[in-house]
């Protein structure tokens, strides 16, 4: 019995939706995979070492406010005096902070999955400008103030990652950082106690130490000098800066043997001072991670990341999916019309299904090798076995060939959108054009109304 060309067409959409089941299956498996590495890297931050986060140098001086008050018992009206005393801090923000540092990565491995970890030596300079007395603020004119004894606090975010006991420099004197910083919410780190200062006259005191410090794949930076000039340079290829502020395009260097950069970067441009001030006024804080300083605070980061996500390159993959098997059975359905050679629902099935297993033999391959030559092998694989079957499937060696040219060009096509992500819309857009474009040529002079009535395709 023959087959009109609504229900074959009909017959052709049901399969394509079919395949749509194992490329479901696929996706969910490559999610999988991609859980899978993220656990592996929260292993191995949580053998070694994290993200790092590094906050300061900070000057803080911390005072006693001292005030007598005058109570009224409204029971007795007799008036009493009360003594308040309240803690405060001042912290000084550097007046000049320089940074500069010099980035070694390598890779940590928890089987197959790898994460980037880095070994930074910076060297930090710049002053303090002291206050004088009048800059500690009191809450009566007749409070008494008694100064404490003023530190140096480092916030950084995972210690784990200090290879050295740093010492500084501060004026003419050098003292040993000692663990914890002393402050309210950015808890992390180290703090070297400076005793009892002068405040009589405001005059800078310069300061500078060394840090040894290891992370991985991020570190942040917030600005909290007046004047801010950070310089990091390593041998890795493939930074990614973010952040709230960008390294000055005329000091930035990229290439094959690394990078350089330099962020120049005033108070005015920032809020972290207020934002660091606003943390310290506020009693009982929670300690702040990492994870929550790129949302509470002014800094800018540098990413030490793989050039090529596998996961993300196969999870973006699979979205074209569906548009590989309806291109492919697209082509099957105007082939049958054009040549007039049927094909079996179960021959669609067959290719669908070696189109589909090419997104899984891509993550699994790349999994051991680089994504390229994964790539390379999955679609060379599925080319010349989808070519070798149609050339059987449709009688003829040639046209098993000339689908096997068409895939390979889809794959290459795929394998530029994967790889021009900024470029994918319009290179996509003008791909399905160029299909439409062919389609309708290559069928510009069929009689549909009579492919409709005299269809030859064979029944199944």
């Amino acid at each position: 019995m023959q087959k009109t060309l609504l229900s074959k067409a009909i017959i052709v959409a049901v399969l394509t939706l079919l395949i749509a089941i194992p490329l479901t299956m696929i996706q969910s498996t490559i999610s999988e995979r991609m859980e899978f590495h993220r656990e592996a890297l929260q292993s191995i931050a949580a053998d070694s070492v994290r993200e790092q986060a590094i906050i300061g140098p900070l000057l803080v001086i911390p005072y006693t406010d001292q005030y007598e008050e005058e109570l009224v018992d409204t029971a007795t009206q007799k008036s009493k005096i009360v003594k308040r005393t309240i803690s405060k801090r001042l912290v000084v923000y550097p007046n000049e902070l320089n940074v500069k540092g010099k980035i070694d990565t390598d890779r940590r491995y928890r089987g197959i999955h790898k994460a980037l970890v880095y070994s930074g030596q910076y060297a930090f300079t710049g002053d303090f400008v002291l206050p004088a007395t009048n800059a500690f603020e009191q809450d009566r004119p007749s409070s008494t103030l008694t100064i404490g004894n003023a530190f140096i606090a480092l916030s950084i975010d995972d210690v784990r990652g200090i290879r050295n006991i740093p010492k500084i420099k501060f004026g003419n004197r050098e003292i040993e950082f000692q663990q914890g910083t002393y402050l309210t919410a950015f808890k992390s780190g180290l703090h070297a106690s400076l005793g009892a200062l002068e405040f009589q006259h405001p005059e800078p005191v310069q300061f500078s130490f060394d840090l040894g410090l290891d992370g991985m794949e991020q570190i942040h930076f917030a600005p909290v000098g007046k004047n801010n000039q950070v310089t990091l340079e390593s041998a890795w290829p493939h930074p990614q800066f973010g952040g709230r502020f960008l390294p000055s395009p005329k000091t930035r260097r990229i290439d094959e043997n690394g990078f350089s950069a330099t962020w120049n970067i005033s108070a005015l441009a920032t809020n972290a001072q207020q934002q660091l001030t606003a943390f310290e006024q506020t009693r009982d804080a929670a300690p702040v991670a990492s994870g929550a300083l790129l949302e509470r605070l002014d800094c800018f980061s540098v990413g030490f990341v793989e050039p090529i996500n596998i996961y993300s390159q196969a999870d973006r993959a699979i979205k074209y999916g569906m548009l590989f098997v309806a291109l492919t059975f697209a082509a099957f359905f105007l082939f049958e019309i054009l040549k007039q050679l049927p094909v079996h629902p179960v021959q669609y099935v067959l290719v669908g299904s070696a189109l589909a297993l090419f997104f899984l033999l891509v993550v699994s391959l790349s999994e051991h090798i680089r994504f390229a030559l994964a790539y390379l092998i999955a679609s060379g694989g599925c080319i010349v076995l989808i070519g070798f079957y149609l050339s059987y499937v449709l009688r003829n060696w040639k046209r098993g060939f000339g689908f096997g040219c068409a895939l390979t060009a889809l794959y290459g096509v795929l394998y530029g959108l994967l790889q021009s992500e900024n470029n994918a819309l319009v290179m996509g857009s003008i791909l399905l054009f160029g299909i439409l474009s062919s389609i309708m040529i290559a069928t510009r002079k069929v009689d549909w109304y009579q492919v409709g009535k005299t269809n030859p395709a064979a029944a199944y």
